[in-house]
């Protein structure tokens, strides 16, 4: 079922549809579309449009398409394909039976082509790519007209036809577009609408050898969807005379139209598809779904929520000029919706051995506790508690300050959910590492504080020793060191070393033994963690979703 985006959100885009719904534009339709190139994997910038134009179509009771403009067989592949249909589906929207590729309509565009010929309004261009580039002129200078731009209708024709049955070679010859080689707009300068490329296509194999440009492709697919609002990312918003040019000439009615907004930028990230593809082709990550990449089946693999990305993006909303949105506003988001829904369990991540000396040896409890503390309907668990157990190694301290409250010499500290516990003795290695903690715990204080009426202030996690699941831990943090590292050049060079830790010496209780990929939890003081899928029976793998909060804020602004 398509999911709005928000109840009933505003935008200048909707008060577009609105003017144009007063006006009776388009019958009273809203017919949108989602239209990713399939040469990738799709981020969280992609996410943003997903939820617009899906969020719109559900809002004003209308349409939305899911279609792949395939029309550069060169890096396209049914992998990105088939990744690009789950993941959005997995954000939560549905297109019924509207899944449409741009290679469905080459026959037409073709056609189309031939109709712009035939009236005047296109040429065969056989300049090389350099010399058109030459040619075109500067933002300050106008380009000069092709020596083929005065051919006939006819020799166009005779060309156009040898093109497609591949009598030349790749570069031999354009379609271009006859419009206006002085035009302050560099786009309007005679574009090209369709070249000469021996590649095979991913879906219609050696078939053609000339391909249309994304240009002429996709307003003529939107208009063939009777797509009424084209919704793209302010890096079009030059083309869009082009658009406009391409459906007045070729169109006769329900012409579609164009509105741009600002594309999603989002800090200590990197969203150009094409630096996304070299951080996995060159192994910096290891692949499209490394929970570090921002695409989507990466955030997934992590432990990000759709409804999580549906809030962050309806929370950004729409806006008309590019800004850099801050990732914790994003791990906000995330938190929010897993503090809501995430089973709370205890897990230690650097153990430090305790041994409570006057516990009964061989002696196992069971304690039940609540999977969270807020919704009871989540149900509850039996967590044994032994002897022996270990704790984070930094809830003790040898020479802790006043204000450390958790586990020292001559200081008591409570177990979550169990006893309170109180420090009598340590055992050190040769290097003089603490390895073994002694203490002593006081069997009245399982349901209360201290019979005597102390206070014991500090509360830490635990697991029982011989209990526990021995588990792979995977911290990650931010890919990236600086908050802007896409408007770098060297990019790579700015890339986090600590992006990952990798703890494997971890121990979770022993409810976690058989928890399988995809699951979310709450490391009590931790933060929220995901079931990984390189999980295996026993052997569970772990991966922070998000801290329990924003500290690298508060850790990069102090820098």
């Amino acid at each position: 079922m398509t999911q709005p985006v928000n109840p009933s959100p505003t935008d200048f885009i909707r008060d577009i549809i609105d003017e144009g719904l007063r006006e009776n534009k388009h019958e009273g339709r809203v017919a949108t579309r989602f239209p990713p190139e399939p040469n990738g994997y799709i981020h969280i910038g992609h996410a943003k449009s997903v939820c617009l134009n899906f969020g719109i179509a559900a809002q004003y009771q209308g349409t939305c398409n899911l279609r792949l403009d395939d029309t550069d067989p060169l890096g396209e592949s049914m992998e990105y394909v088939q990744s690009i249909i789950r993941d959005v589906r997995w954000l939560g929207f549905d297109w019924g039976d509207r899944l449409f590729y741009a290679s469905d309509y080459f026959e037409k565009l073709y056609a189309f082509a031939v109709e712009l010929i035939k009236t005047g309004n296109a040429y065969v261009c056989s300049l090389s790519a350099d010399e058109m580039r030459e040619s075109r002129g500067t933002f300050t200078e106008a380009g000069k007209e092709s020596p083929y731009r005065d051919r006939s209708v006819q020799e166009n024709l005779d060309l156009f036809t040898r093109m497609r049955q591949g009598e030349f070679a790749d570069g031999a010859h354009t379609l271009r577009a006859k419009i206006d080689m002085a035009s302050p707009n560099i786009v309007m300068r005679d574009p090209v609408l369709y070249r000469i490329k021996r590649e095979p296509h991913y879906r219609t194999g050696d078939q053609w050898v000339i391909y249309p440009m994304y240009d002429f492709a996709h307003c003529l697919s939107d208009a063939l969807e009777g797509i009424t609002h084209s919704i793209c990312t302010l890096e079009f918003e030059n083309n869009r005379p082009l658009y406009d040019w391409i459906v007045e000439k070729l169109v006769e009615k329900n012409r579609p139209r164009q509105i741009e907004f600002a594309r999603l930028n989002l800090s200590y990230t990197v969203l150009s598809k094409r630096r996304l593809i070299e951080l996995v082709k060159k192994n910096y990550v290891q692949g499209w779904d490394d929970p570090r990449m921002p695409t989507v089946t990466g955030m997934r693999r992590r432990g990000y929520t759709p409804e999580a990305i549906r809030n962050f993006c309806a929370e950004i909303g729409v806006a008309k000029n590019d800004n850099l949105i801050d990732v914790s506003l994003l791990e906000h988001c995330v938190r929010e919706d897993l503090n809501e829904k995430a089973t709370r369990v205890m897990c230690v991540l650097h153990p430090l051995k305790v041994v409570i000396d006057n516990y009964p040896e061989g002696r196992t409890e069971h304690f039940e506790i609540q999977n969270h503390p807020q919704r009871p309907e989540l149900g509850s668990r039996q967590v044994p508690f032994s002897r022996v157990l270990y704790i984070e190694r930094d809830d003790f301290m040898e020479d802790p300050p006043k204000k450390y409250h958790r586990l020292g010499p001559g200081r008591e500290v409570r177990l979550r959910n169990a006893y309170v516990i109180k420090y009598e003795s340590m055992i050190k290695n040769e290097a003089g590492e603490v390895v073994e903690l002694h203490c002593t715990y006081d069997p009245t204080t399982q349901n209360g504080p201290p019979a005597d009426g102390r206070k014991v202030q500090g509360v830490i996690h635990w697991v029982s020793a011989q209990d526990a699941v021995t588990a792979e831990v995977r911290l990650y943090d931010r890919l990236f060191t600086i908050q802007d590292p896409g408007g770098e050049e060297e990019f790579l060079q700015h890339l986090n070393p600590g992006s990952l830790e990798i703890l494997s010496t971890g121990y979770a209780e022993a409810s976690l033994k058989d928890t399988v990929p995809g699951s979310q939890y709450q490391f009590e003081r931790l933060g929220y963690f995901c079931v990984d899928l390189d999980t295996q029976p026993g052997k569970p793998v772990f991966n922070r979703v998000v801290a329990l909060r924003d500290s690298w804020a508060r850790i990069a602004g102090g820098k």
